[in-house]
């Protein structure tokens, strides 16, 4: 018997499917059963016949019934002991679903978090972004929408980075060398498959972004971890392998936070040339320098075309934009060329539009020196703060530069009990040793210490927390009135 509910928001003629369907599966109607007229059911049920049409179509097409000559529909043969095998447990009700979800975020439970990665919510031109949003939507017509856009990316975007990048960190390209992508994760996907008939090992360092680790062991790479010296990548050690291709985050090396010299630079070029190699240069974080003027890209001074640079707007302007973009070289953009020719950009026109007008007005420069100002005093409070209440107890590694640095803890605690003894006094700090893959060589003491999305006063009450936590033993600590 079918049972209809006129005031569901399920169209009748899917009420009417769903439970011929149900008899059909369960058995109760059998191979061979005759399903009622058309006429006759639409007028029991108290419906159109186009509605009972409809739903007996739709069985047809998923092959429950048939209609044959002279007989009208016939249930069709099924195998009962497979759809037994195949039937699903019901699903559960998304309302039900939702009851479910914790509406507590962890993560705020803790006043103090030194998380890496967020940024401070007031840094964001929300609503310079609103006004520029509703202009270029106003501005974008309907043939746009409805169109494709080039494989590389907008070009008037690309020619705005392009005069960006070669004001503020020496590159030299052309427009067509840029590609735009959604987020570093494409920018190593789309290498990866460049470098899939011409490398099987791909050189990292070590310790290193563990994103890149896991993106290159997907695509079947050999990953060769290389040490770091205090001014980035052992190049001995790099000698030393079999690869031609390496990753280095050479502006502010990540986690560590070293910066490389321009001769070590130079040098990393020339192991390129001499065995023919390519260098993906990731300058993540390159507009953060607190002390000193930044050093030029390793693109800036190639002159014989052996890097792939790769920039961001994540850390400076929003992570959640999913907004990079990478400088082929000449001698890998005919191969980009032909692998990718009919890939389209997976970033939104809209959002594209919306950058560009961004940079173009000269809003992004303007911005870029708000939000240093800013992440400077962050950064000297940090600093300070940690001098102050920790003194030599504490080593800091990667100071000057980025959104975060390295604590090296000499208190005799591992790293595991320095997160923990943090978490007791309402802190939030995070492990080092996920960066590494020879473990063996980590000593253990260390924690990362992300700022870019505290408050000042958060910075200097969370490091006397943690001076509290780790050292109350040897030094009494005066909090701050909260």
């Amino acid at each position: 018997m079918i049972v209809l509910n006129s005031n569901s928001a399920v169209p009748l003629y899917l009420q009417i499917y769903e439970q011929i369907k149900k008899s059909i599966v369960s058995g109760q109607l059998s191979e061979g059963s005759k399903l009622y007229s058309t006429r006759s059911l639409a007028t029991s049920l108290n419906v159109s016949r186009n509605t009972v049409e409809s739903a007996y179509l739709q069985l047809c097409s998923e092959g429950y019934i048939k209609s044959k000559a002279g007989s009208g529909f016939i249930v069709e043969k099924l195998d009962s002991m497979l759809i037994a095998k195949l039937k699903r447990e019901p699903s559960i009700n998304i309302e039900e679903y939702k009851t479910k979800l914790p509406d507590v975020n962890y993560d705020n439970n803790y006043k103090y978090n030194f998380k890496y990665g967020d940024l401070s919510a007031s840094d964001f031109p929300l609503s310079l972004w609103k006004r520029i949003s509703n202009k270029c939507l106003a501005s974008i017509d309907a043939e746009m929408m409805t169109s494709y856009t080039s494989n590389k990316g907008e070009e008037g975007l690309r020619i705005e980075i392009l005069d960006y990048l070669n004001k503020s960190r020496g590159v030299s390209c052309n427009p067509e060398q840029i590609i735009i992508t959604s987020g570093f994760e494409q920018c190593l996907s789309l290498l990866c498959q460049m470098f899939r008939n011409t490398s099987s090992k791909i050189a990292v360092e070590d310790p290193g972004y563990r994103g890149v680790k896991e993106i290159l062991y997907n695509h079947g790479f050999d990953v060769v971890p290389i040490s770091l010296e205090k001014d980035g990548i052992n190049l001995k050690e790099l000698e030393s392998c079999s690869a031609k291709v390496v990753y280095v985050t050479p502006s502010h090396q990540f986690p560590t936070g070293s910066v490389m010299p321009i001769q070590k630079r130079l040098q990393l070029l020339d192991w390129a040339r001499r065995v023919n190699g390519i260098i993906i240069e990731d300058d993540y974080d390159s507009e953060f320098r607190y002390n000193s003027r930044p050093i030029p890209s390793i693109q800036g001074v190639d002159s014989k075309d052996y890097v792939v640079y790769i920039g961001t707007f994540s850390k400076s302007l929003s992570p959640s934009l999913r907004l990079n973009y990478m400088i082929l070289p000449q001698s890998l953009l005919e191969r980009y060329d032909k692998l990718f020719s009919t890939y389209q950009t997976s970033v939104p026109i809209v959002e594209q539009k919306i950058i560009q007008q961004f940079m173009h007005l000269g809003h992004w420069e303007s911005h870029l020196r708000k939000i240093s100002l800013k992440n400077k005093r962050r950064h000297d409070i940090l600093i300070h703060s940690i001098n102050e209440f920790m003194g030599d107890n504490i080593i800091i590694h990667g100071k000057n530069a980025g959104l975060h640095v390295l604590l090296e803890v000499n208190n005799g605690l591992s790293e595991e009990e320095l997160i923990e003894k943090a978490k007791e006094y309402g802190v939030l700090v995070y492990p080092v040793s996920i960066f590494w893959l020879q473990k063996d060589k980590y000593t253990n003491n260390m924690v990362f210490i992300g700022f870019g999305r505290m408050t000042e006063s958060e910075i200097t009450e969370g490091i006397q927390l943690l001076s509290k936590a780790w050292f109350s033993k040897n030094k009494r600590i005066k909090l701050l009135n909260k």
